[in-house]
């Protein structure tokens, strides 16, 4: 049996001559054709020319309609206003010289942007030439101009068709460093052009052009011997000269500035290395500015001009005063007497906005290549050396330009003390964005003092900022990476106890990117006399938090016994029975003597266990009053550890017995213990401290190493009895005398505070702080770190909105503790958060720690794996995680829908996965990366399997294949469009009585860098 054929309709057709009605098939209607040629000829208006030509293959009436519209256009853009892309390929001279034949009355021509095209022709060859772009130019007679981007085209324009003008911006595309020898062009005098972009081209000379009102010169090589002689550009707005290859000698530069002063016009003046005469500015506005020479000035930029004097940039700026918005100064400009003569000049300057002090051109800060390179390539051979404007020149500043709204400061080292910049004259009033690169010597309390004063700030950049000292600086004498000091071993003979005092604050400088200190070598060689008490090896701990130590002596020594500190520890020999007679009636502290290298950090239970690295050398009484074997600074660093050490034990519930010992004879050869009298702290050189520091807390969390190593215990009472054993130490002064020294020290801890009531973002590069403290600020919304190599915490107490953190590259982030601050914030805000760690991530202890702990969210978690990174996913999730909680938040306060808790209470009342919460587990990928997202949140499972609606949208590339939830694919547009989808599961949830917080946490974590070697990445 056949297949069965389909049922026609028929229609009646009247008219016949029997009035029967003749049946036929029905036809879709055409509906392009009923339109009249007008219609379509409007409609072709709006589509692009490519579109346009495919058009006329589909009907006759459409070749028509196509046919009168090109005989009728006047402007034609062959890359439909898209100026940065190339024109569509394929053509050749002729189909180009046929379609532009087809359009007389052409008159202007866009896009003209070929990929390639051939010098001349080729005989028996089709291509796409220059001569035969020209050919098909003069075809159309009417024609009034052609943007293009051809360096070779458009000189042929100007020479073989003079009257046609140059449309929009002439860019040439093929622009580099250095120099390309073919990239040439001449300009001639009757150019047609109003703005010349040129980058990486060979000029000859620069000529008198009436019409220009435009140019940018960027790495150019001017090649004649006086490329300036006719420059005259009256009509000129806008000049910009960078980085270009012109003549050494300074008098070539007359005409141009004095051709510059007769451009009355002129809004934009940029000048980097530039080597004008000196001075010269400064007479040619004395001769101009009467008869409107640089008044109109909105923008001056000098950059490395190797002879300009702060007369020319000071004459410039009086001059342009009533119109100036923006100002870059280089560095050897950058100075006090500068802005001094602009304050007695008594001048206002109602537009200013934007000041750049020690601006250093991009392209030299990005070049790898060295000074004499780019003066071999024809750059003007110029050094700069940091701005040398001092707290009084930016305190000038501000009464100079009292409506100032974005500062930048770049390289000025004399900078110190921020908050000076403010007085009654100097408010920074309308102050909303401050960046600050490389000023090493800001003082960070200062800095933190200035922000709390300004009114309007919003915006913070700092980048290179609060860089962490060199190791060893303060053991040497040095300041922090200076290079400026005397070595302590000078004056420690001379000074010792004030020297001791006045570095106790000092010692945490950071390590550079270095282990960890290795445990100490036990010398198996050394006998241990019998009947000592020999601890478990401590725990090595470095990177340990700030000054507690200060707060843990104070505790330990008690005040009978405190005397003045000593500049130096003496050995434990056998004067240590008058060392205990000093303070018979205290605890004793045990020291652990270690033969070996380094010093070990010791670890305390209920008493302290000191452990010191030696090696064997005999010290008599004599040379312990000279030498010092343990340091005050390593005491109080090694009791740091410890304190640190018990308080994470004891968080972590781990019991410890007083007066528990452990004794294991014949174990641990070469340990000696010894017994110190707490009131020895005259001889040791401990001081009672105040005013601790310290960062335990609740936020605090345990090192994996910290959790699985064994305490040690100490006897606490007398001590035992034994023989007195002499010991051999390795001599060390207090300070060292050179930074080579083998000292292990923490990072030097620098704590930024933020107060602003105004302040909504700020950004971290390659800063050097350790602490990030935002004390109140009531409209922060957005933190970003990158690269800040010892950042660890962060402290939020009072950010209601924040709610984006960017985390990446910071090799030291403590995550746990971060995370632990932002998820316990009030829920007042959505947050996401995206880190990039430098090292493995134990996912089920992150899981465990977020969906277990005290936080009113519902939580993500997304593991990015592309590499090179790709930041897709991470915005499509900003896109739709507002509305998956807004969802929530309506049927919470229109429909009486139970609203989740998470007190501690919830907490206890589920101890084991999953913690009281729905959780599952989403894994695709993107780009050909692998993701994979563990959440909690609702309504997503049912939302992403949902059929599209018909408010869906196709008219961008995502779909849910190359992403977690695509909401536009679907058509789920808003949070009313999407609980009509999720009806079931919304009536499932509140029948199972299940609530559901109002608010989400994105946890977006991408492991390119986990490594630990970064990944560069355009986005960072």
């Amino acid at each position: 049996m056949g297949p069965r054929r389909k049922a026609s309709k028929l229609q009646p057709v009247g008219g016949n001559l029997g009035g029967e009605p003749v049946l036929r098939h029905s036809e879709p209607k055409d509906y392009i054709n009923e339109l009249s040629h007008e219609v379509l000829c409007h409609i072709f208006r709006y589509l692009p020319m490519k579109d346009i030509m495919c058009l006329e293959c589909l009907s006759r009436k459409l070749r028509e309609a196509v046919t009168l519209y090109l005989r009728v256009v006047k402007v034609v853009d062959l890359c439909a206003g898209r100026w940065w892309e190339y024109m569509p390929s394929g053509f050749t001279d002729n189909s180009f010289l046929l379609l532009l034949k087809k359009m007389p009355d052409l008159e202007q021509l866009y896009g003209l942007h070929p990929r390639y095209l051939e010098r001349r022709r080729v005989r028996g060859y089709e291509a796409f030439s220059i001569p035969g772009v020209l050919e098909a130019l003069q075809a159309c007679p009417n024609l009034l101009g052609v943007e293009t981007s051809h360096l070779e085209l458009v000189e042929a324009i100007w020479n073989y068709m003079p009257q046609v003008h140059i449309l929009g911006k002439f860019r040439n595309r093929n622009g580099a460093f250095p120099i390309p020898a073919e990239n040439k062009l001449t300009i001639p005098i009757t150019a047609k052009i109003q703005t010349l972009h040129l980058v990486g081209v060979n000029v000859p000379e620069i000529p008198c052009v009436s019409m220009l009102r435009h140019l940018y010169l960027k790495w150019v090589r001017l090649t004649k011997p006086q490329p300036f002689k006719d420059f005259l550009c009256v009509s000129l707005r806008t000049f910009v000269m960078r980085n270009c290859a012109g003549p050494a000698n300074s008098l070539k530069y007359v005409p141009l500035v004095t051709g510059l002063a007769s451009a009355r016009n002129l809004e934009q003046l940029e000048l980097v290395r530039v080597p004008f005469l000196g001075g010269l500015i400064q007479h040619v506005v004395e001769d101009s500015w009467r008869s409107g020479g640089f008044r109109n000035l909105h923008t001056i930029v000098f950059g490395a001009c190797k002879n300009a004097l702060e007369v020319d940039l000071g004459y410039l700026i009086i001059t342009a005063a009533r119109r100036l918005h923006e100002l870059r100064i280089q560095p050897s400009l950058t100075k006090d007497g500068v802005f001094s003569a602009l304050k007695m000049a008594e001048l206002e300057f109602p537009q200013f906005e934007t000041l750049h002090l020690g601006y250093v051109d991009e392209f030299l800060l990005q070049c790898k290549m060295s000074h004499s390179e780019l003066v071999k390539y024809g750059l003007a051979d110029v050094i700069e050396n940091p701005g040398i404007i001092t707290d009084i020149g930016v305190k000038v500043v501000n009464e100079v330009f009292t409506n100032i709204k974005h500062l930048l400061i770049y390289n000025c080292p004399h900078l110190h003390n921020p908050h000076y910049w403010i007085t009654d004259q100097s408010r920074w009033s309308r102050l909303v964005d401050l960046t600050l690169v490389r000023c090493h010597a800001v003082k960070l309390e200062s800095f933190s003092q200035f922000i709390e004063l300004l009114p309007s700030l919003e915006f913070i950049c700092l980048d290179q900022m609060f860089r962490e000292p060199p190791k060893g600086c303060a053991r040497v004498g040095l300041s922090a990476g200076t290079g400026i000091g005397v070595s302590s071993a000078l004056v420690s003979n001379q000074n010792s106890n004030n020297d001791n005092n006045n570095n106790n604050h000092h010692h945490h400088n950071n390590e550079a990117n270095l282990p960890p200190a290795p445990p100490p070598v036990i010398n198996n060689n050394n006998q241990r006399p019998s009947g000592t008490i020999v601890p478990k090896p401590p725990l090595v701990i470095s990177d340990s938090d700030s000054e507690e130590d200060e707060g843990l002596v104070s505790r330990l020594i008690p005040a009978s016994c405190v005397q003045e500190p000593a500049a130096h520890t003496e050995v434990i020999s056998d004067q240590e029975t008058n060392v205990n007679q000093q303070c018979p009636h205290q605890n004793h502290l045990n020291l652990y003597v270690l033969p070996g290298k380094g010093k070990t950090p010791l670890r305390r239970n209920n008493n302290v266990a000191v452990s010191v690295g030696q090696t064997k050398a005999q010290v008599s009484e004599s040379t312990c009053e000279k030498s010092c074997q343990v340091t005050s600074e390593q005491i109080k660093a090694d009791m740091k550890a410890a304190a640190e050490n018990s308080w994470r034990t004891t968080s972590k519930g781990i019991t410890i017995e007083a007066g528990e010992t452990t004794a294991r004879p014949g174990a641990d050869n070469g340990i000696a213990q010894r017994n110190i009298s707490a009131g020895a702290e005259g001889r040791t050189g401990m001081r009672p401290m105040t005013g601790s520091g310290g960062r335990t807390g609740p936020g605090s969390v345990m090192s994996r190493q910290a959790i699985h190593t064994n305490q040690v215990t100490v006897q606490d009472g007398e001590r035992p009895a034994r023989p007195r054993v002499a010991v051999r130490r390795k001599r060390m002064a207090d300070k060292s005398t050179s930074t080579s020294d083998p000292v292990t020290e923490d990072d030097h801890v620098q704590i930024l505070s933020l107060k602003s009531k105004n302040l909504v973002g700020i950004t971290l590069t390659n800063c050097g702080i350790t602490d990030l403290v935002l004390k109140d600020c009531p409209k922060m919304m957005f933190i970003h770190a990158t690269r800040c190599r010892v950042l660890k915490q962060l402290r939020i107490e009072s950010a209601p909105i924040l709610n984006r953190f960017d985390y990446a590259q910071c090799k030291k982030l403590n995550m746990e503790q971060v995370l632990d601050q932002i998820l316990r914030m009030p829920p007042e805000r959505n947050r996401i958060i995206y880190m990039r760690p430098m090292h493995q991530i134990d996912s089920v202890a992150l899981e465990r720690q977020l969906f277990q702990g005290p936080y009113p969210y519902h939580i993500a978690i997304v593991h990015e794996f592309s590499n090179p990174p790709n930041i897709r996913n991470k915005v499509r999730i900003r896109s739709w995680m507002d509305t998956i909680a807004n969802i929530s938040q309506e049927l919470i306060k229109y429909e009486f829908f139970p609203e989740a808790t998470r007190t501690e209470d919830d907490v206890k009342k589920y101890p084991r996965y999953p913690w009281g919460r729905d959780i599952f587990t989403l894994e695709g990928v993107v780009d050909d990366a692998p993701y994979s997202m563990v959440t909690d949140f609702p309504w997503l499972r049912t939302l992403r399997a949902a059929d599209p609606n018909c408010y869906a949208r196709y008219d961008f590339e995502d779909d849910e294949n190359t992403t977690i939830y695509a909401p536009r694919r679907k058509g789920q547009l808003s949070a009313d469009i999407c609980m009509e989808t999720i009806g079931e599961e919304i009536s499932e949830r509140r029948q199972s009585k299940r609530g559901v917080f109002q608010r989400v946490v994105v946890v977006f974590l991408h492991h390119c860098d986990t490594p630990g070697e970064p990944v560069d990445d355009d986005y960072i």
